[in-house]
């Protein structure tokens, strides 16, 4: 053997011996490239033992080699056939302290697994899943729960009444982080049980775990409960769960309530979410508050009005912000649900008094979601009544809003029409563009796009093309700065008539302004009207004319930005030429 078979693997073993942690750990992401160069015999026969034995590193390393096992490094050893391999090294990373390392492992396990045969399942997952769950190390038991879903439905009638055994002492284990990991991987564990299994093993197991005294297993058992509740029938969750489902609702009750059926929510859990709604603390009224639109989804129209509205009502006015913002959310859900009478009766006076309420996060909230109302009650409605709020809003003191309400235009805008639009709301749209926030003013740039891809370009022509143009004499150079961004945005849109028009002679005489931003802006801007317009015969024309002697003369600017900008225009036009 010649020293260059010998090379990739020595250098790996240098390269992990190093004492930096950054060259380690681009030892480990370059295994498949030394696994290639070695061939799948050699990657077998060295580099997988070399591998298994190199678990005494620090834990990002760890975490990179158990990433790139299951990163489908069976191909490197010879495919499928011989995947197994690689379950040794991933079953010492498993039982490591590191619960991120641990995780990893478990997953690449799991993806291995999928390409392992049945009989490759039977003899070598099992032997591996059966040594983890007993191991005397904590660690490697709380590993094993990850790993019975995904092999579970692999083996023989014999062997998964074996597997569900050992489950069920994971549940019971001493450790709590055992049990935590075996809530935690129930749910979909239990998804692969036949149907009598569920009742005589994995409600046992379940309910075992939903009585932890410690909370955080306890809370990992809602998934276990919504899962259990998918398998059943309605007449076994009555008689099985009950209890259970008063107990879990929780800030999943949607998902619950979804799992259980109409009929069990309005029975059995409506009076539970109520209280949620109601509950004293206010951490728990704003997760009740999330899921008002899916659990109602569950419920007839008048037990809405009846039930939920009054508490909806109540939480508008709450005195926690986060609660008022987890409501303003989520509020807009309930419209298609109530239909347009109701919305208007019930919920428009809420939307009214949301808008106006003094935390930015609740104003921006329902701002984001008016779209949805609008579907159910018109936008005439919607603008008779909302539209002076938004107007309000435009001049907001949170630049959040104000962006919110800006992002918000252009669909509205649609919606509107035309002559609306300009009596309503065109100056806003306008003075948008000379916000002291740079966000708000390039939001409002974007915005004046997007309402000429609504209106069209004989709109913008005459609405907007003027007044961004007279803004470029402006004596404060953030407005003339404005002008070049804008037309550089909308110009794309429009037509070379326009351009030619009304724009080029303002812009070009930006292109000598004092501002160095401003001209190299300009050189960035003609670089756009050189994509959009330059390639027909009338463009090009128009460019070798107009364009190409601004561009030369800035290329010998004294500002090295334009310099660098004109320069970058002009190789555009050679290239294209």
């Amino acid at each position: 053997m010649d020293s260059d078979d010998i090379a990739p693997i020595a250098i790996l073993m240098d390269e992990l011996r190093s004492e930096d942690v950054q060259l380690r750990l681009n030892a480990i992401h370059s295994i498949p490239t030394i696994a290639l160069a070695l061939g799948p015999d050699r990657a077998r026969d060295e580099l997988v033992p070399f591998l298994q034995d190199s678990i005494d590193d620090e834990d990002e390393v760890l975490l990179a080699l158990a990433e790139e096992l299951g990163r489908n490094f069976e191909q490197y050893i010879g495919g499928s056939e011989y995947a197994h391999l690689l379950l040794a090294p991933l079953e010492n990373l498993s039982s490591v302290e590191e619960t991120l390392v641990r995780d990893k492992a478990a997953e690449s396990i799991t993806k291995i697994a999928a390409v392992l045969s049945n009989a490759q399942i039977e003899e070598y997952c099992i032997p591996l899943l059966k040594r983890l769950s007993g191991a005397e190390w904590f660690t490697s038991r709380t590993s094993s729960a990850a790993l019975y879903p995904a092999v579970y439905d692999r083996v023989p009638t014999a062997i998964q009444d074996d597997l569900r055994k050992g489950y069920a002492a994971l549940g019971s284990d001493d450790t709590p982080m055992v049990r935590r990991a075996a809530a935690k991987w129930l749910g979909p564990l239990l998804l692969k049980f036949s149907d009598p299994h569920i009742l005589s093993d994995a409600l046992p197991i379940y309910r075992r775990l939903e009585s932890d005294d410690q909370d955080s297993v306890r809370l990992l058992t809602v998934e276990d409960l919504i899962a259990i509740a998918g398998k059943l029938k309605q007449s076994e969750i009555k008689e099985q769960l009950l209890k259970q489902i008063r107990h879990s609702i929780s800030d999943k009750s949607w998902r619950l309530a979804k799992a259980v059926g109409k009929e069990i929510t309005r029975e059995e859990l409506i009076g539970q979410y109520v209280q949620l709604l109601k509950d004293n603390e206010a951490e728990v009224r704003t997760a009740a508050s999330s899921q008002i639109p899916g659990f109602s989804e569950l419920l007839e129209k008048e037990v809405i009005l009846a039930r939920i509205v009054p508490c909806v009502r109540d939480l508008s006015q709450d005195s926690s912000q986060h609660v008022r913002a987890a409501l303003a959310m989520q509020i807009s859900g309930l419209a298609p649900l109530l239909g347009r009478e109701s919305t208007i009766e019930h919920l428009l006076p809420l939307f009214l008094q949301l808008l106006k309420d003094d935390f930015p996060e609740v104003r921006l909230n329902i701002i984001s979601k008016l779209e949805i109302v609008n579907n159910v009650i018109g936008i005439e409605l919607l603008s008779e009544n909302l539209l002076p709020a938004i107007v309000e809003l435009a001049e907001d003191k949170s630049w959040r809003v104000r962006q919110a309400i800006i992002e918000y235009i252009p669909p509205l805008a649609k919606q509107l029409g035309k002559p609306f639009f300009d009596e309503q709301l065109g100056n806003l749209c306008m003075s948008w563009l000379g916000d002291t926030v740079y966000s708000i003013r390039e939001a409002a740039i974007v915005n004046l796009k997007n309402l000429t891809d609504v209106f069209g370009v004989d709109w913008s022509r005459s609405a907007i093309v003027p007044k961004v143009m007279g803004m470029g004499q402006h004596p404060n150079y953030l407005f003339r700065m404005t002008t070049v961004q804008a037309i550089t945005i909308i110009m794309p849109s429009l037509n070379l008539d326009i351009v030619r028009s009304e724009i080029i002679e303002s812009l070009l005489q930006l292109a000598s302004d004092p501002i160095p931003n401003i001209r190299f802006n300009v050189a960035k801007s003609l670089e756009v009207l050189l994509s959009a317009y330059g390639n027909t015969s009338e463009g090009e024309a128009f460019v070798q004319q107009r364009i190409l002697p601004v561009l030369e003369q800035q290329k010998n600017d004294q500002d090295a930005d334009v310099r660098y900008f004109a320069a970058r225009a002009l190789q555009k036009v050679a290239v294209a030429t």
